[in-house]
Protein backbone atom coordinates (compact mmCIF):
# COMPACT_ATOMS: atom_id res chain seq x y z
CA UNK A 1 0.00 0.00 0.00
CA UNK A 2 0.78 3.71 -0.87
CA UNK A 3 1.26 6.35 1.87
CA UNK A 4 -1.72 7.94 0.30
CA UNK A 5 -4.04 4.66 1.25
CA UNK A 6 -3.73 5.17 5.02
CA UNK A 7 -4.81 8.99 4.87
CA UNK A 8 -8.34 10.63 4.34
CA UNK A 9 -7.20 12.82 1.40
CA UNK A 10 -10.74 14.85 1.86
CA UNK A 11 -9.58 16.28 4.94
CA UNK A 12 -6.44 17.79 2.54
CA UNK A 13 -5.09 20.16 2.60
CA UNK A 14 -3.81 19.81 6.67
CA UNK A 15 -4.36 22.85 8.67
CA UNK A 16 -0.30 22.28 9.99
CA UNK A 17 1.49 25.55 9.55
CA UNK A 18 4.39 25.02 6.92
CA UNK A 19 7.29 23.58 8.27
CA UNK A 20 6.08 22.53 11.13
CA UNK A 21 6.97 18.66 12.19
CA UNK A 22 3.44 17.00 13.05
CA UNK A 23 3.66 15.87 9.09
CA UNK A 24 7.08 14.01 9.60
CA UNK A 25 5.77 12.00 12.74
CA UNK A 26 2.21 11.09 10.45
CA UNK A 27 4.72 10.09 7.40
CA UNK A 28 6.78 7.81 10.36
CA UNK A 29 3.85 6.68 11.75
CA UNK A 30 2.01 5.35 8.76
CA UNK A 31 5.65 3.93 7.60
CA UNK A 32 5.82 1.86 10.52
CA UNK A 33 2.42 0.60 10.46
CA UNK A 34 2.82 -0.27 7.24
CA UNK A 35 6.37 -2.21 7.84
CA UNK A 36 4.66 -3.85 10.21
CA UNK A 37 1.81 -5.25 8.32
CA UNK A 38 -0.91 -4.49 10.19
CA UNK A 39 -4.32 -4.27 9.29
CA UNK A 40 -6.10 -0.98 8.94
CA UNK A 41 -9.16 -1.98 10.70
CA UNK A 42 -7.57 -3.49 13.18
CA UNK A 43 -6.15 0.03 14.80
CA UNK A 44 -7.31 2.86 16.50
CA UNK A 45 -6.04 6.26 16.62
CA UNK A 46 -7.13 8.65 19.87
CA UNK A 47 -5.99 11.83 20.16
CA UNK A 48 -6.75 14.73 22.29
CA UNK A 49 -7.08 18.58 21.78
CA UNK A 50 -4.07 20.57 20.01
CA UNK A 51 -2.25 21.06 16.93
CA UNK A 52 -0.85 17.20 17.52
CA UNK A 53 -4.62 16.22 17.52
CA UNK A 54 -5.30 16.88 14.04
CA UNK A 55 -3.48 13.72 13.29
CA UNK A 56 -6.61 11.62 13.76
CA UNK A 57 -8.72 13.22 11.05
CA UNK A 58 -5.94 12.89 8.52
CA UNK A 59 -5.29 9.10 9.40
CA UNK A 60 -7.48 6.31 7.94
CA UNK A 61 -7.87 4.04 11.08
CA UNK A 62 -10.84 3.99 13.70
CA UNK A 63 -10.31 7.24 15.43
CA UNK A 64 -11.29 9.19 18.11
CA UNK A 65 -10.64 13.04 18.63
CA UNK A 66 -11.67 13.51 22.02
CA UNK A 67 -11.01 16.11 24.90
CA UNK A 68 -7.90 18.15 25.89
CA UNK A 69 -5.90 15.90 27.86
CA UNK A 70 -8.16 12.85 28.49
CA UNK A 71 -7.00 10.53 24.82
CA UNK A 72 -5.36 8.33 27.45
CA UNK A 73 -8.23 7.64 29.27
CA UNK A 74 -10.44 7.16 26.38
CA UNK A 75 -7.77 5.01 24.95
CA UNK A 76 -7.31 2.83 27.95
CA UNK A 77 -11.08 2.03 27.71
CA UNK A 78 -11.00 0.95 24.07
CA UNK A 79 -7.89 -1.30 24.99
CA UNK A 80 -9.84 -2.89 27.98
CA UNK A 81 -12.89 -3.28 25.84
CA UNK A 82 -10.95 -4.57 23.06
CA UNK A 83 -8.07 -5.30 23.55
CA UNK A 84 -6.73 -7.35 20.54
CA UNK A 85 -6.92 -3.65 18.93
CA UNK A 86 -3.83 -1.85 17.82
CA UNK A 87 -3.80 1.51 19.96
CA UNK A 88 -1.86 4.17 19.51
CA UNK A 89 -2.17 7.56 20.99
CA UNK A 90 -0.68 10.80 19.18
CA UNK A 91 -0.55 14.03 21.96
CA UNK A 92 0.59 17.27 22.37
CA UNK A 93 3.34 18.16 24.79
CA UNK A 94 0.56 20.36 26.97
CA UNK A 95 -1.99 17.57 26.26
CA UNK A 96 0.16 14.73 27.33
CA UNK A 97 1.90 16.05 30.39
CA UNK A 98 -0.17 19.15 31.69
CA UNK A 99 -4.05 18.16 31.96
CA UNK A 100 -3.37 14.87 30.81
CA UNK A 101 -0.29 14.56 33.40
CA UNK A 102 -2.18 11.95 35.91
CA UNK A 103 -3.46 9.97 32.72
CA UNK A 104 0.35 9.41 31.70
CA UNK A 105 1.56 8.33 34.54
CA UNK A 106 -0.96 5.90 35.67
CA UNK A 107 -0.70 4.30 32.32
CA UNK A 108 2.56 3.85 32.73
CA UNK A 109 2.18 2.22 35.61
CA UNK A 110 -0.66 -0.11 34.68
CA UNK A 111 1.24 -0.78 31.77
CA UNK A 112 -1.39 -1.15 29.55
CA UNK A 113 -0.68 -2.17 26.17
CA UNK A 114 -1.01 1.73 24.34
CA UNK A 115 1.98 3.75 22.50
CA UNK A 116 2.08 6.76 23.89
CA UNK A 117 3.28 9.21 20.90
CA UNK A 118 3.92 12.61 22.34
CA UNK A 119 4.71 15.30 19.57
CA UNK A 120 6.83 17.46 21.54
CA UNK A 121 7.46 21.25 20.12
CA UNK A 122 7.67 22.82 23.66
CA UNK A 123 4.95 25.18 22.97
CA UNK A 124 1.00 25.18 22.74
CA UNK A 125 0.90 25.77 19.67
CA UNK A 126 -3.07 25.90 18.75
CA UNK A 127 -3.85 28.12 21.03
CA UNK A 128 -1.58 30.79 20.73
CA UNK A 129 2.20 29.66 21.56
CA UNK A 130 1.95 30.13 25.65
CA UNK A 131 4.91 27.98 27.43
CA UNK A 132 4.37 24.55 28.24
CA UNK A 133 5.35 21.44 30.55
CA UNK A 134 8.32 21.30 27.82
CA UNK A 135 9.36 24.45 27.39
CA UNK A 136 13.11 24.52 28.48
CA UNK A 137 13.96 27.10 31.52
CA UNK A 138 14.87 30.67 29.54
CA UNK A 139 12.80 30.23 26.34
CA UNK A 140 10.41 32.30 25.09
CA UNK A 141 6.42 32.13 24.87
CA UNK A 142 3.81 34.37 24.04
CA UNK A 143 3.12 33.85 28.34
CA UNK A 144 6.90 33.98 28.60
CA UNK A 145 8.11 37.45 26.71
CA UNK A 146 11.35 37.49 29.59
CA UNK A 147 11.86 34.17 29.44
CA UNK A 148 10.39 30.90 31.23
CA UNK A 149 11.29 30.46 34.45
CA UNK A 150 9.69 26.98 35.24
CA UNK A 151 12.24 23.99 34.22
CA UNK A 152 10.56 21.56 31.96
CA UNK A 153 9.88 18.24 32.55
CA UNK A 154 11.88 15.29 31.25
CA UNK A 155 9.48 13.48 29.60
CA UNK A 156 11.99 10.03 29.47
CA UNK A 157 12.63 10.29 33.17
CA UNK A 158 8.87 11.03 34.01
CA UNK A 159 7.95 8.01 32.26
CA UNK A 160 10.43 5.42 33.54
CA UNK A 161 9.81 6.89 36.74
CA UNK A 162 5.72 6.03 36.54
CA UNK A 163 6.85 2.57 34.96
CA UNK A 164 6.55 2.68 31.11
CA UNK A 165 7.91 -0.69 29.95
CA UNK A 166 9.00 0.86 26.54
CA UNK A 167 10.66 4.50 26.48
CA UNK A 168 12.70 6.37 23.80
CA UNK A 169 13.15 9.53 22.46
CA UNK A 170 13.93 11.04 18.56
CA UNK A 171 13.05 13.74 16.58
CA UNK A 172 12.05 14.67 13.41
CA UNK A 173 15.30 15.41 12.17
CA UNK A 174 15.79 11.46 12.57
CA UNK A 175 13.66 10.01 10.32
CA UNK A 176 14.51 6.28 9.40
CA UNK A 177 15.56 5.86 13.27
CA UNK A 178 11.92 7.60 14.06
CA UNK A 179 10.25 4.94 12.51
CA UNK A 180 11.97 1.63 13.51
CA UNK A 181 11.82 2.98 16.71
CA UNK A 182 8.22 3.71 15.81
CA UNK A 183 7.54 -0.03 14.66
CA UNK A 184 9.71 -1.68 17.87
CA UNK A 185 6.61 0.59 19.74
CA UNK A 186 3.57 -0.57 18.19
CA UNK A 187 4.61 -3.98 18.53
CA UNK A 188 5.93 -3.94 22.25
CA UNK A 189 3.11 -5.53 24.66
CA UNK A 190 2.68 -2.95 27.28
CA UNK A 191 3.07 1.10 27.73
CA UNK A 192 4.72 2.71 25.12
CA UNK A 193 6.09 6.36 25.49
CA UNK A 194 8.18 7.68 22.40
CA UNK A 195 9.36 11.52 22.83
CA UNK A 196 9.69 13.21 19.42
CA UNK A 197 10.92 16.33 19.23
CA UNK A 198 9.29 18.15 16.10
CA UNK A 199 9.70 21.60 15.33
CA UNK A 200 6.81 24.56 15.59
CA UNK A 201 8.31 27.39 13.67
CA UNK A 202 5.40 29.67 13.65
CA UNK A 203 5.90 30.04 17.58
CA UNK A 204 8.51 28.34 19.50
CA UNK A 205 10.88 29.22 16.62
CA UNK A 206 10.16 32.77 15.93
CA UNK A 207 9.84 34.00 19.63
CA UNK A 208 13.17 31.74 20.34
CA UNK A 209 14.79 33.54 16.91
CA UNK A 210 15.17 30.38 14.80
CA UNK A 211 15.57 31.84 11.13
CA UNK A 212 13.71 28.68 9.43
CA UNK A 213 12.14 25.29 10.13
CA UNK A 214 15.05 24.16 8.48
CA UNK A 215 17.45 25.52 11.84
CA UNK A 216 15.48 24.07 14.22
CA UNK A 217 16.09 20.62 12.40
CA UNK A 218 19.75 21.32 12.23
CA UNK A 219 19.16 22.24 15.99
CA UNK A 220 17.76 18.73 16.37
CA UNK A 221 21.00 17.44 14.28
CA UNK A 222 23.68 18.79 16.91
CA UNK A 223 22.32 19.27 19.55
CA UNK A 224 20.85 15.52 20.31
CA UNK A 225 23.24 12.22 20.57
CA UNK A 226 22.58 8.38 20.76
CA UNK A 227 22.48 7.63 24.68
CA UNK A 228 25.74 6.70 26.24
CA UNK A 229 28.01 8.93 23.15
CA UNK A 230 31.35 10.26 23.93
CA UNK A 231 29.91 13.67 22.65
CA UNK A 232 27.36 13.56 25.92
CA UNK A 233 30.27 12.89 28.00
CA UNK A 234 31.93 15.82 26.79
CA UNK A 235 28.70 17.76 26.19
CA UNK A 236 26.23 17.06 29.32
CA UNK A 237 23.76 19.65 27.99
CA UNK A 238 23.11 17.42 24.66
CA UNK A 239 19.77 15.35 24.77
CA UNK A 240 20.23 11.88 24.26
CA UNK A 241 18.10 9.69 21.43
CA UNK A 242 17.15 6.29 21.51
CA UNK A 243 15.86 3.33 23.07
CA UNK A 244 15.77 3.95 27.11
CA UNK A 245 14.11 1.04 28.06
CA UNK A 246 12.73 -2.19 26.71
CA UNK A 247 11.37 -4.35 29.07
CA UNK A 248 8.96 -7.55 29.01
CA UNK A 249 6.61 -7.45 31.78
CA UNK A 250 3.24 -8.39 32.13
CA UNK A 251 0.15 -6.28 30.64
CA UNK A 252 -2.55 -5.03 32.10
CA UNK A 253 -5.45 -6.44 30.21
CA UNK A 254 -3.78 -9.77 30.53
CA UNK A 255 -4.01 -9.08 34.32
CA UNK A 256 -7.60 -7.98 34.23
CA UNK A 257 -8.30 -11.09 32.33
CA UNK A 258 -7.14 -13.36 35.02
CA UNK A 259 -9.30 -11.48 37.44
CA UNK A 260 -12.24 -12.14 35.18
CA UNK A 261 -11.69 -15.31 35.23
CA UNK A 262 -10.87 -16.05 39.31
CA UNK A 263 -14.72 -13.96 39.28
CA UNK A 264 -15.99 -16.32 37.21
CA UNK A 265 -15.13 -19.70 39.23
CA UNK A 266 -16.20 -18.48 42.18
CA UNK A 267 -19.98 -17.87 41.21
Amino acid sequence: MAVKDYIRERFFPHIWCPGCGHGTIMGSMIRAIENLGIEKNNIVVVSGIGCSSRICGYLDFHTLHTIHGRALAFATGVKLSRPELTVIVPMGDGDAFAIGGNHLIHAARRNIDVTAIIMNNNIYGMTGGQYSPSTGYGDFATTAPYGNIDQPFDVVKLALGAGASFVARTTTYHVTSMIKILEKAIAHKGFSVVDILSQCPTYFGRKNKFASPVDMLKYYKSQTTPIGSEAKEKNPDLIERGIFAQEERSEYCVEYDKIIEKASQER
